[in-house]
C-alpha cells in the first residue's frame, strides 16, 4: 500500500444503545475515508458520538450498544462482519487504541513489563519472554522513560507517563492505525503539550496514521492533517484543518471556533452557542441543529440535509444546496 491510499473507508454507519426508554442513536449515517499517514481531528462536545465511533472501528462497544448498519473496511475487510477470531488478530496488532484513562485502563495487579509482555505474546506466539521484555524496553526507552521501570506498578507512575504507557502497548505491535481517545484529558496543560509534540514525533517516525478524538480544537489544529465535526451523532464538517480554521462553513463549526478564549483578539465577552446538545432518544426532526442555529431557515426543522461537497469542505447544511 502506497503512502496516501486509503486504509479505512466508514459507510452510512449507525450505532444504537436501546434503553428502557427508547433507542440512543449515537452515530448516524456516518461516512469517513483515511489516508495512509494522515491524522484526523474528530472533534465535537461532549455526546456527540466521536468516541462512540472510534470504538466502533475496533468493535469494542459495550452491551446494548450494537452497530446497527454500514461498514468499517480496513484494507478491503469489512469489520463489522469479521468473525472473533480475525477481530482479536486485528485489534492491537494492525490498529490499535489509546484510551482516555490509563489509570482505570491498566491493570493494577501487573507490572508495566506483563503488560507488554502480555500484548506481545498474544499476538507473537513464537517470542520468549526475555525477548518480549527486551523489546518493551526499547519501546520505553524511545518513549523517554527508563527501561528499568518495567518492574513497576501502574499507581507508581505519574499521569504522563501512565499514557506515555499506553503510547508504548498501542504501539509495540507496530500498527497501521492508532486511534487516540480524549488523551489528554488527566493531563495538566504543561505534560498535554509534551505528549502532543511525542504524538508528532511518534507519526513521522513510525508513519503512524491516526484519529484523534477530542474536544480540543487546539490540540487538532497542532496535529490534524483534516478535521471532522461531528454534532448529535452525525458528520457537520469535514476539511483540511487549514482550510476549517480558516473559513468554517457549518454554523455550529463556527460557533465552536469562535467560543475559544483568544488572548490577541479584544473580546470583552466569550461567545457561547445558545441551548444544550439534543437528546439522541428523541433528536430533533430535520437537521439536528437546526434548534440551536443562529442561521436556520423554513427547510432545516423538516429535512435532513445531505452532505454538500464545496471547496474541498464536505458539509451537512442547507445553506450549501446551490453551491456544491
Amino acid at each position: 500500500m502506497n503512502p496516501g491510499d486509503t486504509i479505512l473507508k466508514i459507510q452510512d454507519l449507525h450505532v444504537e444503545f436501546p434503553i428502557n426508554i427508547g433507542t440512543v442513536r449515537a452515530v448516524q449515517g456516518v461516512n469517513l475515508e483515511l489516508k495512509k499517514g494522515e491524522v484526523m481531528g474528530l472533534v465535537g462536545e461532549s455526546g456527540c458520538g466521536k468516541s462512540t465511533l472510534g470504538f466502533s472501528i475496533l468493535r469494542l462497544l459495550r452491551p446494548p450498544g450494537r452497530i446497527a448498519g454500514g461498514s468499517i473496511v480496513y484494507r478491503g475487510q469489512d469489520i463489522v462482519k469479521m468473525g472473533r477470531k480475525d477481530l482479536l488478530a486485528l485489534r492491537g496488532s494492525k490498529i490499535a487504541m489509546i484510551f482516555q484513562d490509563p489509570l482505570t485502563s491498566l491493570n493494577p495487579l501487573c507490572s508495566i513489563g506483563e503488560h507488554f509482555v502480555e500484548t506481545l505474546t498474544t499476538h507473537e506466539r513464537s517470542i520468549g519472554r526475555r525477548e518480549a521484555l527486551e523489546r518493551s524496553g526499547k519501546m520505553l526507552e524511545s518513549l523517554g522513560i527508563a527501561c528499568d521501570r518495567l518492574r513497576e506498578y501502574p499507581h507508581q507512575m505519574s499521569g504522563g507517563m501512565r499514557q506515555r504507557i499506553m503510547i508504548g502497548l498501542a504501539l509495540i505491535m507496530n500498527p497501521d492505525l492508532l486511534i487516540a481517545d480524549e488523551p489528554t484529558t488527566a493531563l495538566d496543560v504543561v505534560v498535554e503539550a509534551q505528549f502532543l509534540d511525542l504524538l508528532g514525533d511518534l507519526k513521522n517516525r513510525f508513519n503512524l496514521t491516526i484519529i484523534l478524538i477530542t474536544h480540543n480544537l487546539g490540540n487538532v489544529a497542532q496535529l490534524a492533517d483534516r478535521i471532522t465535526v461531528m454534532y448529535g451523532g452525525a458528520m457537520a464538517e469535514v476539511a483540511p484543518a487549514g482550510s476549517l480554521f480558516d473559513r468554517p462553513l457549518h454554523p455550529y463549526t463556527r460557533g465552536l471556533l469562535a467560543s475559544i478564549p483568544n488572548i490577541k483578539l479584544d473580546q470583552p465577552k466569550l461567545m457561547t452557542m445558545p441551548g444544550s446538545p439534543p437528546d439522541l432518544v428523541n433528536p430533533p426532526g430535520g437537521c439536528v441543529f437546526h434548534p440551536r442555529c443562529p442561521l436556520s431557515i423554513d427547510l432545516c426543522p423538516t429535512q435532513r440535509p445531505p452532505v454538500f461537497s464545496l471547496d474541498g469542505h464536505l458539509v451537512s447544511c442547507w445553506l450549501y444546496r446551490d453551491s456544491s
